[in-house]
């Protein structure tokens, strides 16, 4: 019989995991023709949740769970427990319950159909309203800046056939942008709309800096519209400036008692220069830090304990 992985990377969620564990048990006692294993990942969770995990993989050898020493974040740790999968193909989803396990026999009826990848997307949610219109923008710029089509409000959430984990792993990327990677293969896309409820129970381990690292990743792997743009506006502000610098000059030589030059011009020519230098360096960093992570290719985590593998 086929065999399905569903993947669960998960941080502190003690209060959701026996709930998350038994719906996508309920959910395969339903699907005939199937069997499936359940991969946790944990990165090192500071509460109860690797000894809840052990106590349910003790009672279900279904459930294959993998500790790391640190926490290596969802970046990383995601796509290294794909890679552990076994089943002819994978789901990956969310921990906190946010990603509906109900949607799994949808998934698999797409994948029946031909799809090699088929992806939930994001209509609604119940998360703030601010949050969630910028996450849209978002999805909106990064499709604009690529160079490849990328698929809006696609959080990870999704079902990969063995052949697109297979290219995954060729791929041997030490900090991989998933979701970009996905719509960089090229295959065929099936895409399933949902809503995502609010999360129950703990809190998200997501703060500024750990989406702003998700956003410039999706940015720098997949565009060099930043790069291009910082060479053509610094093209165009020297012929301004030129032109400006020119004004002054002759304004000056056919008015020199009457045309005073002043230093509040030059200040605000100063400041302005040297803001946009500071955020196109910035945008350079970004673009030199990924290469760099790339170059010391380190593993994507390192594991503490194995269990039922």
């Amino acid at each position: 019989m086929p065999k399905i992985s569903v993947i669960t990377p998960c941080h502190d969620e003690e209060g959701n995991i026996r709930s998350l564990h038994g719906q996508i048990r309920d959910v395969f006692s339903k699907l005939a023709g199937y069997t499936y294993e359940h991969i946790c990942i944990d990165n090192a969770s500071k509460d109860g949740t690797v000894g809840i995990l052990r106590e349910i993989a003790r009672e279900d050898k279904n459930l294959k769970v993998i500790v790391n020493t640190r926490n290596f974040g969802h970046i990383r740790s995601s796509p290294y427990a794909l890679l552990q999968a076994q089943g002819d193909a994978a789901i990956m989803m969310a921990s906190d319950l946010q990603d509906p396990p109900a949607l799994i026999p949808e998934f698999i009826k797409k994948w029946e159909e031909g799809y090699k990848i088929v992806l939930g997307v994001k209509t609604s949610s119940e998360e703030s309203s601010l949050m969630f219109f910028i996450r849209r923008r978002y999805y909106g710029l990064i499709s604009r800046l690529s160079e490849i089509e990328q698929i809006k409000n696609f959080t990870g959430y999704g079902l990969f056939d063995r052949v697109v984990i297979d290219v995954i792993r060729k791929v041997d990327d030490p900090y991989p942008y998933l979701r970009g990677l996905v719509a960089d293969i090229g295959f065929e896309v099936a895409k399933i709309p949902y809503h995502q409820a609010k999360r129950r129970r703990g809190i998200t381990k997501n703060n500024f800096y750990t989406l702003y690292d998700l956003a410039m990743l999706g940015i720098t792997n997949h565009s060099k519209v930043p790069l291009r743009l910082a060479a053509m506006l610094g093209f165009g502000m020297s012929a301004v400036f030129f032109l400006i610098a020119a004004a002054y000059l002759v304004a000056k030589l056919l008015f020199w008692d009457r045309f005073p030059m002043g230093t509040v011009p030059i200040l605000i020519g100063l400041f302005a220069f040297s803001s946009i230098q500071l955020f196109f360096i910035g945008i350079i960093g970004e673009y030199i830090g990924a290469i760099h992570t790339q170059i010391l290719k380190r593993p994507l985590v390192i594991e503490k304990e194995r269990i039922n593998f």
